[in-house]
């Protein structure tokens, strides 16, 4: 028997997406397409599954897709795969985040596990009882009260009544629901069915817990509650899976992290590594970047960023900047009208996605910019004093207070660690978000001493 808590092996998931209709315009067309219709979908049912048989006989399903014909050469047109060949392993005991943008499979992933559905090829083996808890009151019937759904959310999780008898006073007070008991959960808002929801799934002891990104419907206080709860869990020995688009809750609660990109295993190991790579993926690191078509261009927005440079304050092109240099920044801007009033916002987030500076002309500036046309907007950030390590810059422009153009994580940069405090000692990487200009000093005896000795680092 498998001593692991989870085996994923060659994991694949192929779904079907709508086509558009063709609707017949004469009653004969209609009769034949009815008639048609039971036999067009047994065929499409045979080619999935003799796919699958394929599938699972070669072991590798990324680069086999049905087609009409029956082959497995070109890609069917209303098929898709949310997983392609995914495979890891989770020791028991491991808390394990999954990361990974809209779309990349995250959720199919955990509703595979969760055996909600099943794998096109490939399989998941799972060793202990599982509990899921992966969209906002799954499991719960809105007519019966919220007495009644812990009962039978906890007996769908397959817990005893004397189990949910004997923490059903703990799943109360922690869900904060208690006064609205037995009301019908219809009339729950979105938060406190989510509460509710995760009281129940993390209060009946499962081997095995798995979070889908839920915690973002509950409140700040809630969700610390949450994770603290994830940590009790943790630590008593049980594993948990945890998605989360929230990299700091990921960075701090999880041992070890996986990225999917695209429905496939982009990179598995360390948290802080690999959601370093995710929010570096696909970003290039301190050149000139184009941002007339750029993908990540907040939906709606004009284009009126055309470019942004990185380079050290002298203009300078590097790959990576030392600690305590001058940033500047090139920002090329093409409005479609006179600009009265422009403000750029220069946004720098850290790898685990908290925003740890902002450069903004409205607050640094002292006269409004105008504009006409095409113009570079130049910002020189001074002995810059972040971490070590890399960066993800978004960019915003508005015209005074309407935002005319956003784009998010459209260009990185990589601060590397060095001696800026004249003491011969390069300072570590994790030691804190920012490194300041300081001064020491040291008094012999109390604090109305003579001054002995007075350092200053700047």
């Amino acid at each position: 028997m498998s001593n692991h808590a989870i085996q994923v092996e060659n994991l694949s998931k192929a779904y079907r997406i709508g086509l558009k209709e063709e609707i017949p315009d004469t009653f004969m067309g209609a009769a034949t397409g009815w008639l048609k219709a039971p036999l067009r979908n047994l065929r499409r049912l045979r080619r999935l599954n003799t796919f699958a048989e394929n599938a699972g006989q070669n072991g590798d399903a990324k680069d086999q897709l049905p087609e009409k014909n029956g082959n497995s050469c070109e890609p069917a047109s209303d098929t898709i795969w949310a997983l392609r060949d995914v495979s890891f392993e989770v020791q028991p005991g491991e808390v394990v985040g999954i990361i990974g943008r809209n779309g990349a499979g995250k959720s199919t992933l955990l509703k595979i596990l969760s055996r909600i559905t099943d794998p096109t090829s490939g399989r998941a083996v799972i060793n202990g009882r599982v509990s899921s808890l992966l969209e906002v009151g799954t499991g719960f019937h809105p007519e019966l009260t919220g007495r009644e759904n812990i009962y039978m959310n906890g007996t769908i999780l397959g817990m005893t009544k004397r189990e949910i008898d004997r923490k059903f006073d703990e799943i109360v007070d922690f869900s904060g629901v208690e006064k609205f008991l037995d009301t019908p959960t219809k009339r729950y808002s979105s938060g406190m069915t989510v509460r509710l929801a995760f009281s129940v799934a993390a209060h009946l002891e499962p081997e095995i817990l798995i979070i889908d990104e839920v915690l973002a419907v509950g409140d700040q206080e809630f969700q610390n509650k949450c994770l603290g709860k994830m940590n009790e869990v943790a630590h008593s020995g049980r594993t948990v899976l945890f998605v989360s688009h929230n990299m700091a809750a990921v960075e701090g609660l999880c041992m070890k992290a996986i990225h999917l990109s695209g429905g496939q295993l982009s990179h598995i190991g360390e948290t802080h590594d690999v959601i370093a790579g995710y929010l570096q993926h696909g970003l290039t690191i301190a050149s000139e970047i184009d941002l007339s078509d750029h993908p990540r261009r907040v939906r709606g927005m004009q284009s009126v960023l055309k470019s942004v440079s990185i380079s050290l304050g002298d203009g300078s092109s590097v790959n990576q900047i030392p600690l305590g240099s001058d940033i500047r920044f090139d920002v090329v801007v093409d409005p479609p009208r006179p600009i009265r009033y422009a403000r750029l916002a220069i946004r720098l987030f850290n790898s685990v996605g908290l925003r740890v500076t902002t450069c903004h002309n409205e607050y640094q500036h002292p006269e409004p910019i105008a504009i006409a046309g095409k113009t570079t907007l130049r910002c020189i950030m001074r002995n810059c004093r972040l971490a070590p390590g890399a960066y993800t810059v978004n960019l915003q422009f508005d015209d005074h207070r309407v935002a005319l153009d956003k784009i998010d994580s459209c260009a990185g940069l990589e601060i590397i660690p060095t001696d800026i405090y004249g003491t011969s000692r390069v300072l570590p990487t994790h030691a804190a978000i920012v490194f300041p200009e300081v001064e020491w000093s040291v008094r012999a005896g109390g604090m109305g001493e003579r001054l002995a000795a007075s350092f200053k680092a700047c």
